[in-house]
């Protein structure tokens, strides 16, 4: 990847963030793009790292016309913008629709357009048997790459992938830095639910397992990163230990859209990967609607294979959740200056 140019769909977020803390002084990417409507943060971003690397690029997934302005010289695609918020999803499911799967097209033809080498394009767990609006653009956006990718086929010039993860520990909007806020305030620390389990990846997990999609990935896959989970009750009682703080915990009941686990895998993907060791690889139905199967045969062995899913995979206790905490940037220099 060395003298070539990255573009970051929705850059201004966590994802892209990591990214840039990741490859910005390193001999990796010559130049890195990022390409989100976020005037604001795109301004603060480039007055913090005042970097002639980095390329800015004002525009939405939604306009094509502005996608395609920002993608000629582009060898690399991580597309992370989205709607990612639950309940705001729910209450306005076609923004979601028309970010998370009319958004992803644009990117898509887009970058078959121009020649783009690799696309990777970022979804989430919540895809998978999804139950909310979020979830179930997000399933669309992955039909759409997959679809795209496998009309390709293994020997076009653009490759095409999907990567899936579960929760990211302290992105934005995610619990962590809300418990902690609420405890730096006095204020309760308000759970859902207690048994509720959720996967636990940092930033850099998800930096890692684009990366891998980029050296492994074939035109369709799909890429999901093996990673423990804990119980919200477990999180919660960790980070109150690591900050020393007594603050009560109160129930607030599930929101909408919300599940009791989140599933990475689902079995019938379960039937077709490949492990990988770290990681599952998922590749594509590569048959068209003539084959025997989709109208006389099943697939037995589907009903005998478990999903991969928060509530079966390695669960964090207390003391290993503090552990990976400690590797949060953030949480670990506010921890040591205690």
């Amino acid at each position: 990847m060395k003298d070539k140019v990255l573009l970051i769909t929705g850059g201004t977020g966590s994802f892209g963030n990591a990214v840039l803390n990741r490859f910005l002084n390193s001999e990796i990417f010559r130049e890195i793009r990022i390409f989100s409507r976020d005037e604001k943060k795109q301004d603060e971003m480039r007055h913090r790292l005042n970097n002639p690397k980095v390329k800015f690029y004002i525009g939405d997934v939604r306009d094509k016309r502005s996608v395609d302005g920002a993608m000629p010289g582009v060898d690399y695609i991580f597309h992370a913008a989205a709607l990612k918020q639950v309940p705001s999803c729910e209450f306005f499911p076609i923004q979601a629709v028309r970010t998370n799967v009319f958004g992803t097209e644009n990117v898509i033809d887009s970058a078959i357009q121009h020649g783009v080498k690799n696309v990777v394009v970022l979804s989430t767990d919540k895809a998978a048997y999804p139950i909310n609006a979020m979830g179930i653009s997000k399933a669309m956006m992955e039909k759409v790459a997959i679809a795209k990718g496998r009309a390709l086929g293994p020997s076009a010039a653009t490759t095409i992938c999907c990567t899936r993860y579960g929760n990211v520990m302290a992105s934005r909007g995610s619990v962590i830095p809300l418990w902690i806020d609420q405890m730096a305030s006095g204020k309760e620390i308000t759970i859902t639910d207690a048994n509720m389990t959720r996967f636990m990846m940092t930033l850099e997990d998800a930096v890692d397992l684009v990366l891998y999609a980029f050296e492994h990935g074939v035109n369709g896959d799909l890429f999901v990163q093996k990673a423990p989970a804990a119980t919200l009750s477990t999180l919660a009682t960790a980070l109150k230990e690591l900050y020393k703080s007594d603050t009560p915990v109160r129930s607030i009941g599930t929101r909408h859209g919300e599940k009791l686990y989140e599933t990475l895998v689902t079995r019938e993907e379960m039937a077709k990967s490949i492990d990988m060791g770290n990681y599952y690889r998922i590749p594509c139905d590569s048959r068209d609607l003539n084959y025997d199967n989709y109208f006389v045969e099943g697939e037995e062995k589907i009903s005998l294979i478990e999903d991969y899913h928060s509530h079966n995979t390695r669960r964090l206790d207390v003391v290993g959740m503090k552990e990976l905490l400690m590797k949060l940037p953030e949480v670990r220099a506010d921890v040591l200056e205690r």
